[in-house]
């Protein structure tokens, strides 16, 4: 297999939209923004560019989880699970409602590896995203696929959250099945965990629909839109744990001087995401 997929490194894919005003505005309802005011030539949010350059594979080529089947851009690897482990972000100029786009992306690596539940294969790939003739932002997301799924066990409280910063911005969220329909919906993400709650777990051993990892990054970087005034230079995230349906978390976003450094908590306390923002205080 290692000799197969090593063909797809260096693969490359090129994407045009046009970043139309309408799934903004969409996504500003599902976020329930009510002070936001996006129109034409406004700057699209950071990370917002997931909602646009998205899949059109159509259903004949849809696999049993709802993601499209593996081979073209992707490589064709057979095992069963697939998860969004976490990217980072340059951001060099916002992209502009109205305006049109393309993204360029290439497949940088394949890495085999060996975990507790058998082998383990990541994929790093980079996207470019060009408007006017400028690079707008760099990303390079990290993609997982694994060979079996461990029983969902509950991360272990041990009876102390970490600590709060006194400085630290934090909103709770309770995702409800409308919400996570809704961001699946605005991506055309049709992986049926986060919308199909007897697949969740039955088949993927969930305690019920799971909670989008980008999702869960666009909430911790609306923190930073919304109290930090200084614009994005660079994001990144991990998922550690998933988050569900009906069970309350906590975005934290903590300013550092330059730095923003944020974290989704489950319910327990246990950090589910980690992330950071590097902002320009020079332009704030």
């Amino acid at each position: 297999m290692a000799e197969d997929l090593s063909r797809w490194i260096g693969k490359k894919e090129t994407r045009y939209d046009a970043v139309a005003l309408s799934p903004a505005q969409r996504m500003l309802a599902t976020l329930d923004d009510m002070t936001t005011a996006l129109s034409e030539g406004s700057p699209l949010p950071p990370l917002w560019h997931w909602l646009y350059f998205l899949s059109d594979a159509p259903m004949n080529t849809i696999g049993p989880d709802g993601h499209p089947k593996r081979g073209g851009f992707l490589p064709p690897i057979e095992l069963p699970y697939r998860m969004f482990a976490g990217a980072q972000f340059i951001f060099h100029f916002p992209l502009l409602i109205g305006k049109k786009a393309w993204r360029e992306s290439k497949i940088l690596s394949i890495d085999h590896k060996e975990g507790r539940n058998g082998p383990l294969i990541f994929v790093n790939i980079s996207h470019e995203i060009f408007q006017g003739g400028k690079l707008c932002m760099e990303e390079q997301c990290d993609l997982v696929y694994l060979s079996a799924r461990a029983p969902y066990k509950p991360a272990l409280s041990k009876g102390k959250r970490l600590e709060l910063n006194p400085r630290a911005i934090v909103q709770t969220i309770t995702p409800d099945p409308v919400l996570l329909f809704r961001f699946s919906a605005l991506t055309f993400n049709s992986h049926r965990i986060h919308y199909d709650r007897p697949y969740a777990v039955s088949e993927e051993g969930y305690p019920n629909l799971v909670v989008h990892g980008p999702l869960v990054a666009i909430l911790l970087m609306e923190l930073v839109r919304k109290h930090i005034e200084a614009p994005v230079q660079a994001f990144s995230f991990k998922g550690r744990a998933p988050l569900f349906e009906g069970a309350p978390f906590h975005l934290i976003a903590v300013p550092d001087d330059g730095r923003v450094v944020l974290r989704a908590e489950g319910p327990d306390g246990s950090t589910a995401t980690e992330a950071e923002a590097l902002v320009n205080t020079n332009k704030a």
